[in-house]
């Protein structure tokens, strides 16, 4: 950091070395373009003689640069050391969320949203809607990740990624279109969403419900108070229930 000063005037917070280990060091020391303590490698971590060093292979890349010879000792160095960006890459497709359809595998990208949009597929559909069939299910990456043409047209959806719901499932025997919203940070089926969405699928000639499907208990009380009547509610960790923001359909003795 002294040296950033002496060489570019660029002054940093004493507080901020932390963001240098994180964010640059750390990614260095990954691609093999240094090592960590590679002459005292058994120093404790918070040793004041912790220290980095250029790695033979990227030091015999780097002084090249700026000659004929930097494209090739570059691109050398790719080939035996690895792509760092190749490597997140693989590192984040490990991490994908797993999901099984007819037969046919995808990975939806990582993360808790996706997470409970496998779980709907996988088991509020069997449990709430037997039979119905997957048209559509976004991913937050992905955008449009199945989207089953056939139906789209013949309901009449138009895909939209920002308006569209995060699943759709149709039962062909009912004639049922099951909305989904998952919510683990915002967006339940709130009154304006239902607002959205009836206008939205306006010319579906089905009956349509509307479910918002959430992680957990805990995720539902943050979302409660915008959460629409006459919709319902799906939890994630208790598969097997429903919650019904409609009450008069379902009172009375069993």
């Amino acid at each position: 950091m002294d040296w950033l000063v002496a060489t570019y005037d660029k002054r940093y917070a004493p507080n901020t070395r932390e963001t240098f280990r994180r964010q640059v060091l750390h990614q260095f020391e990954q691609a093999r373009v240094v090592d960590y303590n590679p002459d005292i490698p058994d120093l404790a971590t918070n040793s004041p003689r912790a220290h980095y060093k250029l790695t033979e292979a990227a030091r015999k890349a780097i002084v090249t640069y700026g000659t004929k010879a930097w494209q090739s000792q570059a691109a050398d160095f790719i080939v035996k050391q690895g792509s760092l960006a190749a490597r997140y890459k693989k590192a984040r497709a490990k991490a994908g969320v797993p999901l099984t359809l007819d037969g046919k595998a995808f990975t939806l990208s990582p993360g808790k949203h996706n997470e409970v949009q496998a779980a709907v597929v996988t088991e509020f559909a069997p449990r709430f809607a037997p039979g119905a069939v997957l048209v559509y299910l976004g991913d937050t990456a992905k955008k449009h990740l199945i989207v089953n043409q056939s139906y789209i047209k013949s309901l009449g959806i138009i895909l939209d990624h920002d308006k569209l719901p995060d699943v759709i499932l149709y039962d062909t025997g009912k004639n049922w279109v099951y909305l989904i919203e998952v919510v683990t940070s915002h967006g339940p089926v709130s009154p304006k969403r239902v607002t959205e969405l009836e206008k939205m699928f306006a010319a579906c000639k089905t009956q349509i419900i509307y479910v918002s499907a959430f992680p957990d208990l805990a995720t539902f009380r943050k979302f409660l108070k915008d959460t629409a009547w006459d919709t319902e509610v799906w939890l994630a960790d208790a598969p097997d229930h429903m919650i019904h923001m409609n009450g008069d359909r379902f009172l009375g003795p069993r």
